[in-house]
């Protein structure tokens, strides 16, 4: 049989000591010289009585897993009391490789607490809201300190323990002998994570850890002239960190919903009215609300302005008004406002109407004999157009 403790056991050397314990029980009660059929069943069932007997202990352990004889209280390795791989009087390979590339270097207890991560939401705003700012509020899911434990991660009354596996370390040490001594790798503690403590009575709120997922409303300050892509930047109201540790970063990302009459372009507004024909061609003007008609402590002044339509205006034709478009995100001053006008031409006319037109048709010498228009061939309402703009 083997005479390496963790295969006599089947466990791994980074084996936990419940892990161990598990495999002993396992392998006891099958061995049992009461219950077990096996010739060497024995001799195999006292092997493993002494693996566990080693295992389980944490100095004899560590003892073991450094090359020495945890039964005997000897050092075993290459050339005994003075060879090259010994510590009486020789050289361990330890001490050779601290010599080539400084003093061994170990990673030591970690904190429990530590920053927690920076988290990123999405909020949706109107234009209004986005070109005139405002204050939202914001429903955000994240880790927050846990209110049992008050991120201790322990019950109330009781504290972390020292590990028994690494004594406080939070690494432990695994010696592989070759011809030339032995190579020693540390790696952090599987009992406690490399912490150096263990929690034997967790929260049970927070299992632990610290801190629970629960769902707060905060208060988002959002400035004038945002666009959607923006993101505002609020510190530590992120995710509180793991052990009650500082709360990361909230980042939150603007999306501007489109507006049902206007469109943005950049800090310009664009909107469209739509006029008659005979208000085009006689001039008028109109009354065209602004984008402060959505805010409801808006002046009434201020929710909409008159523009002027010369006569003969061409459908097409955009009117800027300036100062009445977005205000600028980092800079004083507004953008424009652009009233493009559509002339729209009556697609129904009664008799009335219809010989009205014809008349105005028959005074601009736009008919034929028959009454019809001749000049290109188009429709009346087509020369109607031509006539307003001059030709």
């Amino acid at each position: 049989m083997s005479s390496d403790y963790y295969e006599i056991l089947g466990v791994t050397r980074d084996a936990t000591p419940e892990q161990i314990k598990k495999a002993y029980r396992q392998l006891a009660m099958k061995l049992h010289p009461d219950v077990a059929t096996e010739a060497d069943a024995g001799d195999r069932f006292k092997k493993v009585a002494e693996a566990y007997e080693v295992l389980q202990d944490p100095k004899k352990r560590d003892l073991y897993d450094r090359g020495g004889d945890p039964l005997g209280g000897g050092m075993g390795g290459f050339g005994g009391g003075g060879g090259f791989g010994g510590q009486a009087g020789g050289f361990d390979f330890t001490n050779l490789v601290d010599a080539m590339f400084g003093q061994q270097t170990t990673r030591g207890p970690r904190s429990r607490v530590r920053r927690g991560q920076d988290a990123l939401v999405r909020l949706s705003l109107e234009l209004a809201e986005a070109a005139f700012g405002t204050t939202k509020p914001l429903q955000v899911d994240t880790a927050v300190l846990c209110p049992r434990c008050s991120g201790s991660g322990a019950t109330e009354g009781s504290e972390p323990e020292t590990c028994r596996t690494c004594h406080g370390q939070g690494d432990v040490t695994h010696v592989q002998r070759s011809f030339i001594g032995d190579i020693r790798t540390t790696q952090p503690c599987p009992t406690c994570r490399g912490y150096g403590t263990v929690i034997p009575n967790p929260c049970v709120e927070c299992s632990g850890d610290g801190r629970i997922r629960s769902s707060r409303t905060i208060n988002v300050k959002i400035p004038a002239g945002v666009s959607t892509g923006n993101r505002i930047h609020l510190a530590a109201h992120g995710e509180v960190g793991p052990g009650g540790g500082p709360a990361g970063d909230l980042y939150v990302e603007l999306a501007v919903a489109q507006h049902e009459v206007f469109r943005r372009e950049g800090d310009d507004l664009e909107v469209v009215v739509k006029i008659p024909m005979t208000a085009a061609a006689l001039g008028t003007e109109v009354s065209v609300a602004t984008l402060e008609a959505d805010l409801e402590d808006a002046d009434e002044a201020d929710r909409s302005v008159q523009v002027t339509v010369p006569a003969g205006t061409q459908s097409g034709t955009r009117v800027a008004l300036e100062g009445k478009g977005v205000p600028r995100l980092r800079s004083n001053g507004r953008g424009q406002m652009g009233v493009t006008l559509l002339v729209q031409t009556p697609s129904r006319l009664d008799e009335e109407q219809r010989e009205l037109v014809r008349q105005l048709a028959e005074l601009r010498g736009e008919t034929g004999p028959e009454g019809t228009v001749q000049k290109h061939g188009r429709g009346v309402f087509g020369r109607l157009r031509d006539a307003f703009a001059g030709q």
